[in-house]
């Protein structure tokens, strides 16, 4: 696994993209982290300090893996970098099919008043 800065990171993931076009997938992850291993983490802990979290992205597409990690600085900016690259490459979705909802409100009244009354 490589950990990018945020910009080479957003360039790979976009290339990324491009590749699984026609076959295969990118699956891309977020959570929070502070970089730290759990001995540091205690260590701040006791000594009363506050732990920075970042945000920590993984984008992989079973070949490859890429990762970054983001601050609170950064985390608008790459958020709309990273907005702008899902819209442009999600294109190959299929939108649901929905019904009409009149006919299906037509239907419900039809299949209603065909039922016989009890007595």
């Amino acid at each position: 696994m490589v950990l990018l800065q945020p910009d080479p990171f957003l360039n790979e993931l976009t290339s990324m993209f491009e590749r699984s076009t026609e076959t295969g997938s990118v699956w891309v992850t977020l959570k929070r982290s502070s970089l730290k291993s759990k001995v540091q983490r205690n260590k701040l802990k006791t000594a009363q300090q506050p732990i920075e979290y970042r945000c920590l992205i993984r984008a992989t597409n079973a070949k490859k893996t890429i990762s970054t990690s983001v601050g609170v600085k950064d985390h608008q900016r790459f958020q709309a970098s990273y907005a702008t690259i899902l819209k442009a490459h999600m294109a190959a979705l299929k939108k649901r099919e929905r019904k009409d909802r009149k006919k299906a409100v037509e239907d419900k009244k039809e299949s209603g008043s065909k039922k016989p009354k009890r007595a």
